[in-house]
């Protein structure tokens, strides 16, 4: 049986690594465009220069687990076509592609591998009393603007965006807030029409002058699934069913950002979990069982303020947040503890 998941994130890795668990006849191939697993939920570091989020995945896939250095050009009727015209046949398919940045004109996207390192060169250049601005009051802009104001504490750090910390409520948001003003970041809740020649251009018409701009808003994802004549949502998402199965074709799986599961919103928590179900589901189909349907279940949402800080708030099944929180170095160990299992699931094929 051939096997081709095409992805190597979170989703794709965990899903390749335990069907070679699962399914021991198969012959499974990973298509991805690099040669190496890329942590997401490190890229912040990576562009500050505090961590390397990636590593090859010659060390992160199990043996006998074939891997490709290619792009996607189209999936479909039991083949994946590649851009330079070759094509991978398949029994079964993992579309796991992940989500990606669109970033506004005039700034670096800080959400994807190429973006992080572009801008930890500018990062580095620049000399003290630079300004850097962080467009995105999401985690991703959070963690962003914390981390270059911890490791670069010569420049002014600015984080912007229409409801900053807007993820989470209560107590926490406070925490999550006054933990920025520690580090001397500047918040400021506004949204940004445009960038031009280092001037950021607010909707309240105010406008400040940028050494660099940071772009971290991810949104959409590639449109392989949609180039591919599979059924997407507006975003672009694959429709699936409730095995995580393309709506168009049964044989194609899809899990992670890019696949449109009713209620999920960008995680690598939730990407890791439907590959799990995914991987677990094809597995009792190949052993003539019922497969069961996913269900989709929130615990918590947390981000790290700088190295020994984070907020963590716990959340309802449905993502609506409690007032229960975690705060301090403990909430910060708990995170790295969090990512740090992220890369062990994937590496392993374990998780739930």
């Amino acid at each position: 049986m051939k096997l081709v998941v095409v992805g190597a994130g979170y989703a794709g890795m965990l899903a390749a690594n335990r069907l070679a668990k699962k399914v021991k006849t198969a012959e499974i191939t990973v298509v991805n465009p690099r040669p190496d697993f890329v942590e997401r939920v490190r890229l912040h570091q990576q562009l500050a220069g505090t961590a390397t989020a990636a590593s090859p995945l010659t060390s992160m896939l199990r043996e006998g687990i074939a891997s490709r250095v290619a792009t996607v050009e189209k999936i479909g009727d039991g083949t994946v076509t590649l851009e330079d015209g070759t094509s991978i046949d398949f029994d079964y398919a993992f579309l796991a592609v992940g989500s990606t940045a669109r970033p506004m004109p005039g700034t670096v996207p800080v959400g994807t591998w190429e973006g992080a390192e572009q801008a930890r060169v500018r990062l580095a250049a620049l000399p003290a009393g630079s300004t850097v601005t962080v467009v995105g009051g999401g985690a991703t802009g959070i963690e962003t603007a914390a981390e270059v104001a911890e490791t670069r504490p010569d420049l002014v750090v600015r984080i912007v965006g229409s409801s900053v910390t807007g993820g989470f409520s209560h107590r926490a948001y406070e925490r999550v807030r006054s933990g920025l003003v520690r580090l001397g970041v500047d918040i400021v809740d506004d949204g940004v029409v445009e960038v031009t020649d280092g001037i950021v251009h607010l909707r309240s018409g105010a406008a400040f002058a940028s050494d660099l701009t940071l772009w971290a808003i991810v949104s959409g994802v590639p449109d392989l699934a949609a180039r591919s004549g599979l059924h997407v949502d507006a975003e672009g998402r694959a429709l699936v069913d409730e095995y995580l199965r393309s709506v168009d074709d049964e044989r194609i799986f899809v899990v992670g950002d890019c696949a449109a599961v009713p209620g999920a919103r960008f995680a690598c928590a939730l990407a890791t979990a439907q590959a799990a179900h995914a991987a677990d589901t094809l597995a009792r189909l190949i052993e003539r069982r019922e497969p069961e349907p996913y269900s989709l279940r929130y615990l918590a949402r947390a981000v790290t303020i700088g190295r020994k800080y984070a907020v963590g708030q716990f959340t309802r099944p449905d993502d609506t947040p409690r007032r229960a929180y975690v705060t301090g170095r403990t909430a910060a160990v708990i995170k790295e503890l969090a990512s740090r299992g992220g890369k062990y699931g994937a590496r392993t094929g374990t998780g739930a």
